[in-house]
Formats: structure tokens, C-alpha cells, sequence
């Protein structure tokens, strides 16, 4: 018997890197799982990701292991595609327990995304990539997990929501991060109530097959030994992250709500 067996996790953006990694560790404690990304094959955009795969996508990995998986293809951007997405995981598995909001990302480079000459249309696509698609993917599966009176929210924010850039680059991304861990927290108190917990996880460095390949060396200082800012003296793994998103998707999280964890091996960001 696995920790979640009989219930229905939706992770968004879980076709590569962190998302496939949680999908993969929920599926692992039993539940079935609803993949959503814009593009299921996305994966093949990146070298690093490809060579991970060990099927044609994340749900057939998830189906070759003995579990249940389906995809959907959309962008959480769209909120008509989201609400639509929701009522196909009713459809398919008939409830939703878990939700893992991990779609977003950035855009443009550190170096070009400074706070004070931010490009708008970054700016706009940025915040409806992380915040918009994030209260997208909320709003959708609440009604279902109030009709329970339970469920597992995890959001996704980042330690640049936490603090800044030492050269202020990556504004637009901070920012809409931030917003999301700050969202949490009211979310946290308007469905406690119901039973539903609501946490948010802050990924520190961690070396998925796109932050290694676009962020990492358009970042001030990509020429350091980055370990040395770190307290555990090494990058993150998506391991490490799909660990505490079992923690907040499991019954060691009952009684914790409204929480930001930060998965970062202790980093200090300074010049």
C-alpha cells in the first residue's frame, strides 16, 4: 500500500526537469496522474532532459512502472484551457486530491532583465506563465477539493522570490515569484476550513537540463564556483525537490499549512 493510493494528483508543466520528478514520486506512492504541459514532448528541447526519458513521455514512464497516468496538452495561461483541464481529471479518475501548480519559468536572460529596464512584454508573459497560471490552476480544482473537504495544494515559487539578485537581474521572474509564496499564504487561510492544506516550495540552483543550458551561464558571476555560497557545497538535484513535495502531498504535512520551504542546500545570496 503506498501513501496515496486512491487519490488523483494534477502536476502542471510535468513533461521534463522538476514537474516530471514529482509526477514520477507521487506516482510512486500510488496516486494517479493527471500530466499536464503546453507541450508533452517538451523535453526534446533540451539534450540533458531527452537522455533522462525513459519512455516516449512522462505519463508512459508512469504507465511502464505499474501506475495510471493521462496528458493533457494546454497552457495555464489560459484559463478556459485550465477550467476544462479540471473537469477532464473528474471525467477520468472521478477527484482530485493533489495539486501541484509546478508550470511557469522564465524568459529573456539575468543580464537583460534588470528591475529598472524590464521589458513589458517579458513582464506580462512572465507573471501569466507563474502567478496567473498558478491562481489558473487553483480557482479550477477548488470547487472539487471543497466538495471533498480535502486536498493538497503545492504551489511553486523560487529563492528569487525570496530575495534578490545581487545585480537585480531576473526582476519580472522574482517578482512573480514572490507573488506566488505571498498567494499561498492567503490561500492557506481561505481553504484551511475545508480541510485543504496549501504550501509552496522555493527551489534553490537546481540543475534541470533547461537552468543548466539557458539560466546558469547568462547569470552574474556564472564563472564562480557556485558551491561556495552553498552550505551543503553542491547544486540541487529534482530529487531533492520531489522529496518535500511528497512531504506537503502526504499525512507527514497534515497539520501545516501556509508554509514556504526553501530547497536550496542553504544558500546565501551575496555578492
Amino acid at each position: 500500500m503506498g501513501k496515496l493510493d486512491g487519490k488523483v494528483a494534477i502536476v502542471t508543466g510535468g513533461a521534463r526537469g522538476l514537474g516530471r520528478a514529482y509526477a514520477r514520486r507521487l506516482a510512486s506512492l500510488g496516486a494517479k496522474i493527471v500530466i499536464t504541459d503546453i507541450d508533452l514532448k517538451s523535453y526534446t528541447e533540451f539534450d540533458a532532459e531527452a537522455k533522462a526519458m525513459t519512455a516516449e513521455t512522462t505519463m508512459a514512464e508512469i504507465i511502464a512502472g505499474g501506475g495510471e497516468s493521462i496528458g493533457i496538452e494546454m497552457d495555464v495561461t489560459n484559463e478556459a484551457a485550465v477550467n476544462a483541464m479540471a473537469e477532464q481529471a473528474m471525467k477520468a479518475f472521478g477527484r482530485i486530491d493533489i495539486l501541484v501548480a509546478n508550470a511557469g519559468g522564465g524568459r529573456g536572460r539575468p543580464v537583460d532583465t534588470k528591475a529598472s529596464t524590464l521589458d513589458s512584454s517579458l513582464l506580462h508573459l512572465v507573471t501569466s506563465m507563474n502567478l496567473y497560471g498558478t491562481v489558473y490552476s487553483v480557482n479550477a480544482v477548488a470547487p472539487f477539493m471543497k466538495e471533498q473537504r480535502s486536498g493538497k495544494i503545492v504551489t511553486v515559487s523560487s529563492i528569487a522570490g525570496l530575495g534578490p539578485s545581487p545585480d537585480g537581474g531576473y526582476a519580472h521572474y522574482g517578482a512573480a515569484k514572490a507573488a506566488i509564496a505571498h498567494y499561498t499564504k492567503y490561500l492557506a487561510q481561505d481553504l484551511g476550513p475545508f480541510g485543504i492544506n496549501a504550501n509552496c516550495i522555493a527551489p534553490g540552483i537546481i540543475t534541470t537540463g533547461r537552468i543548466v543550458a539557458t539560466v546558469m551561464p547568462n547569470q552574474a558571476g556564472s564563472n564562480r564556483d557556485r558551491t561556495e555560497s552553498i552550505a551543503l557545497r553542491r547544486l540541487g538535484g529534482v530529487e531533492d525537490c520531489a522529496k518535500v513535495v511528497e512531504f506537503f502531498c502526504t499525512d507527514l504535512s497534515d497539520y501545516v499549512t501556509g508554509q514556504v520551504i526553501a530547497i536550496d542546500g542553504g544558500i546565501i545570496r551575496s555578492n
